[in-house]
């Protein structure tokens, strides 16, 4: 278990409360000698080396460490991860060159372009020998400093840059945290203005709650937010922030956080209803979008421990926005918590789920392990006395037919 020791940075926050949860369980896989986690460790080198974290056409990322990882956590053998593996680097693009290199002083100088994509990785890389070879104080450095800190933006394309940065700790891996780095760098946005600029940080909601149900609740009701979209798909989120950027920040300042702790673990609950629940019958295809909704969720929980108490609120906050964007991209659906709450287990435990993430139809699907992966954890950290996030894996596990919310 670690922390990491940051130095003092000068930018708007909510204060410095404090979100005390224990860290989730780190896995050394540089160290371990057990074989999957050999295997492991050696499968992300060499996706590190082979493939880059953008591809077709720069507008995909790499989700090698994702299901590699989650599928590990879920119980995967030697054989299983090699398959997975073997699948997943089909669909990636082997590493090209940027236009010029990155360095010391111009790094900022070219965030959000994702050509320069090997430039930053191989930038961050050369600062590990500056920093003796510490990849957390490499992390220190870069992703929390200046007066618009990458951080900030670490949202943007869906939260990968985030996800991609929880799975570099939760396996403590050097090579997935500077790829990690890397997406922070040229997925790089206009996002991290709503946490920085006073205009948006600043503004009044016209009501105020501190449950996210009753938010969404009323964004559902919301009449301004009628008509707006004929077709779900991320192709709904440029429009949102052009056309009704006032009404989306309303609803996302209305949060009142008066209990983060408490109000965390409602939005973890949140990101698993906001999945399973909205999928109401076994031939319908799931949100892929909304899947993201819980894999950053899952992100923020892995995160939040190790960061310093003033950035725990804005990570939450970057986690609503995309949130309460997603869920209204993909025409507001009606939560139910009842179709989760009554789903009939017949028997299942978290063993059946996790075998259907690392032996069932869908193993090599990236999304789907992560899925299974995530509920777990948020059982694990907050009990699961009604079986609410069993239900919810085993519901989507047995479910699952393929990924739908698009065009």
């Amino acid at each position: 278990m670690f922390t990491i020791s940051l130095p003092s940075f000068r930018f708007f926050t909510w204060g410095r409360q404090v979100i005390d949860l224990p860290p989730v369980k780190v896995h050394d896989v540089e160290t371990a000698q057990e074989k999957p986690a050999r295997a492991l460790k050696h499968l992300l080198k060499l996706n590190h080396a082979n493939y880059a974290i953008l591809y077709n056409d720069r507008r995909f990322h790499n989700h090698a460490p994702h299901i590699l990882s989650s599928a590990f956590l879920n119980g995967a053998g030697t054989d299983d991860l090699t398959r997975v593996y073997e699948t997943e680097s089909k669909l990636l693009d082997a590493w090209t060159d940027s236009p010029e290199e990155v360095t010391t002083q111009d790094w900022r100088d070219f965030l959000g372009r994702r050509e320069y994509q090997r430039a930053y990785v191989d930038f961050f890389e050369d600062e590990l020998v500056r920093f003796g070879y510490d990849w957390k104080q490499v992390i220190s450095e870069y992703l929390f400093s200046g007066k618009a800190p990458m951080f900030n933006a670490l949202i943007a394309d869906l939260g990968h840059p985030l996800i991609h940065m929880a799975y570099a700790f939760e396996m403590s891996s050097r090579e997935v945290a500077m790829e990690a780095l890397g997406l922070a760098a040229t997925c790089y946005n206009n996002m991290h203005n709503y946490l920085e600029d006073p205009v948006y940080t600043k503004l009044e909601a016209s009501y105020h709650s501190t449950s996210l149900f009753d938010i969404l609740h009323k964004v559902r009701a919301d009449k301004q937010l009628d008509g707006l979209f004929a077709t779900p798909g991320d192709h709904n989120l440029e429009r949102l922030f052009q056309t009704r950027e006032a009404v989306l920040l309303n609803h996302w300042n209305a949060w009142n956080i008066s209990n983060p702790i408490e109000q965390f673990r409602e939005s973890q609950e949140l990101a698993a209803a906001l999945l399973v629940s909205t999928h109401e019958d076994s031939g319908e295809k799931y949100d892929f979008f909304l899947v993201h909704i819980m894999t950053t969720s899952h992100a923020v929980r892995v995160l939040l421990p190790l960061i310093p108490g003033r950035f725990q609120i804005p990570l939450l906050r970057q986690w609503w926005l995309l949130t309460l964007a997603v869920y209204i991209a993909q025409l507001r659906p009606e939560l139910s918590l009842e179709r989760v709450r009554e789903y009939n287990l017949k028997g299942r435990d978290w063993n059946w789920a996790a075998q259907k993430a690392v032996k069932g139809e869908y193993s090599t699907d990236a999304h789907y392990v992560k899925a299974i992966r995530a509920l777990r954890e948020s059982a694990s950290t907050w009990g699961d006395h009604d079986n609410f996030y069993l239900k919810a894996a085993v519901k989507f596990a047995d479910e699952f037919r393929g990924w739908g919310g698009f065009v």
